[in-house]
């Protein structure tokens, strides 16, 4: 009856609720205020601030803040079918992801709306591409998704993902998904083959934590980016984890250096946007706030600094990115393996292998290779380190970047490198 769209029957509501002052209205109302037109000249923020002792006007961003660091909140029956419909007259689209009996393995209030509509954030797919020499818009110092599986290298500037979010693609012979939510800063590569299933991801247009919520266009069950699996839908309860693959963010002029057979997408996208560095989300990234609440942060790095994220048997960490372009080269232990991460000094471009029983260093004579205390030098390729002694190789493994508040967000208990 809230979002009914007579704004009569809305006021009898709003009497109706007032009158009850039933606490199972709380999680209802915050969703109310997400879409003012709906909130009835400020009924929905005062029947909140009876029904909670808080007072925070307006503010939706504060309310929700509120709402998911509650640990219980009681819900009516109903809540689900109530909170899609509000999500169905911004888009009926929506309907599919959210409807009563739907399977869900995290709390639906957290799902909120991003702003924008399904596929709003338009995906590319299989993307026109150019060679390295043909891709004359890229400036030297232009970000990149470095990516290179079986010998096939692909550059994915961060100018034209700004505005796409997912990619899919064949990399060597492989089916690929780039995940890239903006508001976390967060880039990650996933096997997009799953036993016999290849899925092919889009933008739902909804958020959890600040996270987009990807879906896969052969069931439209909504997936969470950072952990890669899916939380509604036909495969939320199907134990399907995505395996990440490794990537790394790079500036262009070093990527070609490497790789000068790397292909890049065109800019004939199908889609009009301005494609010019910044341009979609350049404030964003430069303001120090958040557009979305979470429900914790952590005050070790401040919430938008940039982190290398791991993960080694179950064991989450992250690596301030300052603090790895300081070292260079870190020898660390995580979840029982040895690992070693080379950062560039001047770009940050981070890359994390096995490293068995070796302690590894830099050379100053090249950023491409390190060597052990024993003098041995291996090469830093995408794939793995390469003994120039042995022949040797040990396997690369697959971290990404993210801010620290987006990866913080989904992995509390992780560990923390910023020494």
């Amino acid at each position: 009856m809230l979002v009914n769209r007579d704004p009569k029957q809305r006021q009898e509501a709003y009497r109706e609720l007032a009158r009850r002052r039933n606490p199972r209205a709380v999680a209802g109302l915050v969703e109310i205020l997400r879409i003012p037109r709906y909130a009835q000249y400020g009924e929905a923020e005062r029947l909140l601030q009876t029904l909670t002792g808080k007072n925070f006007g307006a503010n939706w961003f504060a309310w929700q803040e509120w709402l998911i660091k509650q640990e219980k909140i009681e819900l009516p029956p109903q809540f689900l079918e109530w909170k899609a419909a509000p999500f169905r007259l911004i888009d009926p689209a929506f309907g599919k992801f959210l409807f009563p009996g739907v399977p869900l393995r995290v709390r639906i209030e957290e799902i909120v709306w991003g702003g924008v509509k399904k596929d709003g954030i338009p995906a590319l797919t299989s993307p026109k591409l150019v060679k390295a020499q043909e891709a004359d818009y890229l400036r030297a110092q232009d970000w990149v998704f470095g990516v290179e599986l079986s010998g096939d290298a692909r550059a994915y500037p961060l100018r034209i993902m700004d505005w796409h979010e997912m990619l899919n693609d064949v990399v060597g012979g492989q089916p690929v998904s780039l995940a890239y939510c903006t508001l976390c800063r967060s880039g990650i590569l996933f096997d997009a083959k799953v036993g016999e299933r290849t899925f092919t991801f889009g933008s739902s247009g909804l958020l959890y934590r600040s996270n987009k919520l990807m879906y896969d266009h052969q069931t439209e069950s909504l997936w969470m980016a950072i952990p890669g699996e899916a939380v509604s839908g036909a495969l939320a309860h199907s134990g399907i984890k995505l395996k990440k693959l490794p990537v790394v963010v790079t500036a262009w002029q070093d990527w070609r250096s490497k790789h000068p057979d790397t292909l890049v997408p065109s800019l004939e996208t199908g889609y009009q946007r301005d494609y010019n560095p910044g341009a979609a989300y350049g404030s964003y990234f430069a303001s120090p706030d958040l557009m979305f609440p979470v429900p914790r942060l952590d005050n070790r790095l401040k919430p938008k600094e940039e982190v290398f994220a791991l993960i080694i048997n179950d064991q989450p960490k992250a690596y301030a990115l300052k603090r790895l372009r300081e070292v260079g080269v870190l020898n660390d232990n995580l979840g029982g393996e040895n690992v070693v991460l080379i950062a560039d000094s001047k770009t940050g471009a981070t890359r994390a292998y096995a490293r068995g029983a070796h302690i590894f260093r830099a050379r100053k004579d090249s950023p491409e290779r390190v060597e052990t205390e024993q003098e041995e030098v291996w090469k830093v390729t995408e794939a793995a380190l390469i003994s120039q002694t042995t022949g040797a190789g040990l396997l690369r493994l697959p971290g990404h970047l993210a801010y620290w508040f987006g990866w913080y967000a989904f992995h509390p208990r992780t560990l923390l490198y910023d020494k």
